[in-house]
């Protein structure tokens, strides 16, 4: 049996990393600037993330949720107060898809409606739901392409008040930073007009925060820039260092029913540690803090770079604009500087979301390498 190939790879095979270096089989070191599509959030191999889990595995490893898992009360307490939402409920899944899933099934058991409205370059997931209001043809199976799916211009509030002035949109849903569509935020002001006009047509506003969350734009959730409160929060990629483990972060309006929703493996004991793990190293060592620093100081070298068009982005979420696609660039930065660094659906930005634990040092790497220097003259 061969493995099925949908992914482009690298001809390169890790087998060890440490803090933001991969190391592969043949001893070669590379600098992490992508952090396995922003998984990577307090560095790899993290000594306490890998005792916590060691320590968790050697008792208990797995058992359904028809039984009492204390951690999944301790997580959630830890996770409240990091956040910034305490009075919220969480609900623990494997990925970002499925908890977008589950968000937009709450919301629609909420009002009844079944319409979502979505933006255009939108991307939350690959499951049927999360497909659908996936704003890319290109993963969307014809099975995906669903009627009570609407889509508006990111940062329009006029499109959105007419789509929902109707009356059946269940849910707005919007990325706190669109991220594989190339890095593109949505406008403070932006924000505060869509949590206002959502409570005037009693429309709830699902925040998807799986790939900008997790202090990685320097504040627990990148929406948090604009002082709102959404309906539900979802959460995925650094909430596990690695381990798959995802989240939805519930409004006390929602009310609890035994089998409105539910998870095989969600919240496990093994998930659960893992993210306290995560949680109590980025407190330990100031890493929602350091994202912002790090981020800030990498912004403004990158700026000095004169073939660069735009840099966007907030902390340690960086999108790099050029005038042209950044494929032979990607490959020219992992081949002869061991750079990982990601690509967007948009061909010519260069996408950063590096471990939260990037020192400034290594920043100055990466710029480095991106500056031409000419050859001197052999005289």
């Amino acid at each position: 049996m061969n493995y099925f190939n949908v992914f482009p790879r690298w001809q390169i095979e890790p087998a060890r990393a440490q803090g933001c270096k991969i190391y592969d089989n043949n001893g070669v070191e590379y600098l992490d600037f992508y952090g396995g599509h922003a998984v990577i959030s307090i560095g790899h191999s993290h000594p306490k993330y890998i005792a916590k889990i060691t320590e968790q595995l050697s008792n208990i490893g797995f058992y359904s949720n028809s039984v009492q898992i204390p951690l999944q009360d301790e997580y959630a307490e830890k996770l409240g107060k990091a956040s910034g939402y305490p009075d919220y409920s969480l609900f623990m899944v494997n990925s970002g898809a499925e908890a977008n899933e589950n968000a937009i099934k709450l919301a629609s058991f909420r009002n009844g409606r079944k319409k979502i409205l979505s933006f255009y370059n939108a991307f939350h997931g690959r499951t049927h739901g999360a497909v659908a209001v996936t704003d890319n043809s290109g993963i969307r199976a014809p099975v995906n392409i669903c009627e009570h799916v609407v889509y508006a211009p990111l940062n329009d509030i006029e499109a959105v008040t007419v789509a929902l002035s109707k009356g059946d949109v269940c849910a707005v849903i919007i990325e706190g930073i669109q991220g594989l569509s190339g890095i593109n935020s949505p406008d403070t002001e932006f924000l505060k007009a869509l949590r206002t006009v959502c409570d005037q047509y009693d429309t709830d506003l699902i925040l998807d925060e799986i790939q900008s969350g997790y202090g990685r734009t320097g504040k627990f959730f990148a929406f948090q820039y604009a002082d709102i409160r959404p309906d539900i929060i979802t959460v995925a990629k650094g909430m596990g260092n690695g381990f798959p483990v995802a989240g939805a972060l519930i409004h006390p309006k929602y009310e609890a029913k035994y089998g409105m929703l539910g998870t095989t493996f969600g919240g496990g004991y093994l998930a659960c540690v893992a993210s306290v793990a995560v949680l109590e190293v980025m407190q330990q060592e100031n890493l929602v803090e350091n994202a912002l620093k790090t981020g800030n100081y990498l912004v403004e070298q990158l700026k000095t770079v004169s073939k660069i068009k735009e840099v966007r982005g907030r902390g340690l979420m960086i999108g790099i604009e050029f005038d042209e696609p950044v494929a032979p660039l990607r490959n020219k930065l992992i081949r002869e500087h061991r750079i990982f660094t990601g690509a967007s659906s948009n061909k010519n930005v260069l996408r950063l979301l590096p471990p939260l634990t990037l020192k400034p040092e290594q920043a100055d790497v990466f710029v480095n390498s991106l500056i031409v220097r000419r050859q001197p003259k052999i005289v």
